[in-house]
């Protein structure tokens, strides 16, 4: 009994000594993991093919197969619904690429966002069929009717969205003798622009029967705010409602201004790749708008598109290797203490090119230095110990979106799952 209080006492300070431990070591216990390691299969047998052909600078790389595979599991929709594919150019900016869409989704049917891309398409691909995807100011609707014969200005429907420019197309068409088909943006929710207001949109609509240089054509309402609002005390099906429903009083509101109208004879446009598979084909709109998912950057990992599998890649050589980074003469202490913190920050790498709107993803735990900064020239990277990489090895990055990054790399390579069989130019760099 009398050694009792002392063997209480001699817990009570190994419980008291734990706790300091835990104190001190319970940062360094939250210290990151190695997140290294090899290259993927997948990214070994790409990076195999790529050296084959000697690639040696940044290049972009679309993986056929999965390409086809996702336009086929987009396409499926149509099948389901009914309703038409549009594709979207400036997501897939290169022709051969708008043919794989095309003849899969059996549509010649194209969304396109600039002058320049407009007029690239329809004097290459003359059969295609144009809605534009955001209101041209009068200006570049002026220079186009320059540049194109008329009959390829026949196929493009002008996106209006206000009574101003309206009737500033009113007045190009009566300057240059020309009719233009025009689709109204009606404002189903995303506030980015468009008819909101059903007076004005109304009186829109009115205008065209005493306008014999416009001729309307349909409505494209925009609802990606949908898949982006969070799931939340109804907030994202109150907003799916309330599209649907705009989209029915504009439609109806055509119907008492213009007389009975016939669906299958207009474009009555909505949706884009976060939100296309919402639509069921009961609604109002006819056809949807799909681009990105093609390809599937990393902005479009939604639930809704679950079953496609990214098919685009930037690949580039590694240029330089250090077994340890380091920071600028003055800051070197700064990256020892980073190395000490984080492991993942070990090795240094310098890549051909970088800055780019995409994360790196292989081999796992490359990462861009926070603490160097970025270059669009040589990005410095790090990495743990566990990633080893020789100087023209090949690392990849993913691109979170495709309408920029497809532009920047010159022709893409085409890697048909063995090898890469062919070069696919983009089109001419565009705003």
């Amino acid at each position: 009994m009398p050694d009792a209080p002392k063997a209480r006492r001699w817990s009570r300070r190994r419980w008291l000594g734990t706790t300091g431990l835990l104190a001190v070591g319970g940062p360094w216990l939250a210290r990151p993991s190695d997140r290294g390691g090899p290259a993927e299969p997948y990214f070994q047998a790409l990076g195999r093919a790529l050296q084959a052909v000697g690639m040696a600078q940044a290049r972009l790389v679309v993986d056929l197969p999965r390409l086809r595979a996702n336009i086929a599991r987009i396409g499926s929709h149509q099948q389901k619904t009914g309703m038409a594919l549009r594709a979207v150019l400036k997501s897939l900016p290169c022709l051969p690429l708008m043919d794989e869409v095309a003849q899969a989704w059996g549509s010649r049917k194209v969304m396109a966002f600039n002058a320049a891309q407009t007029a690239a398409l329809l004097q290459a691909r003359p059969d295609a069929q144009v809605l534009l995807g955001k209101p041209f100011p009068v200006a570049a609707a002026a220079q186009l009717l320059e540049q194109l014969p008329r009959e390829r200005i026949a196929a493009i429907e002008w996106l209006v969205d206000t009574e101003e420019r309206l009737a500033q197309y009113r007045q190009l068409a009566q300057a240059k003798g020309q009719v233009l088909r025009v689709n109204l943006e009606i404002d189903v929710g995303l506030h980015r622009g468009g008819f909101e207001d059903e007076a004005a949109l109304g009186r829109a609509l009115s205008s065209f029967r005493s306008s014999p240089g416009l001729q309307w054509r349909g409505f494209m309402g925009y609802d990606a705010h949908v898949a982006a609002l969070p799931d939340i005390a109804g907030m994202r099906s109150t907003a799916w409602e309330t599209a649907r429903q705009r989209y029915e009083r504009a439609w109806a509101l055509a119907q008492q201004l213009l007389g009975p109208q016939k669906k299958q004879d207009l474009t009555l446009n909505t949706a884009g790749s976060p939100t296309f598979r919402l639509h069921d084909g009961q609604g109002v709109p006819n056809e949807v708008s799909v681009g990105s998912a093609a390809l599937l950057p990393s902005d479009f990992d939604k639930p809704l598109l679950s079953d496609l599998q990214p098919a685009v890649f930037i690949a580039t050589p590694v240029l330089k290797a250090w077994p340890r980074f380091r920071l600028p003469e003055g800051a070197t202490w700064l990256s020892r203490a980073a190395q000490a913190w984080d492991r993942n920050q070990t090795r240094g790498y310098a890549i051909h090119g970088g800055h780019w709107l995409a994360d790196p993803v292989s081999p796992p735990g490359l990462q861009a230095s926070g603490l160097y900064g970025p270059s669009s020239n040589q990005q410095v990277m790090v990495a743990s110990n566990t990633v080893a990489l020789q100087p023209d090895e090949l690392v990849f990055w993913r691109p979170r979106q495709s309408e920029a990054l497809l532009l920047q790399f010159g022709e893409l390579l085409i890697y048909d799952g063995k090898d890469i069989s062919s070069e696919w130019p983009t089109m001419a760099a565009s705003a």
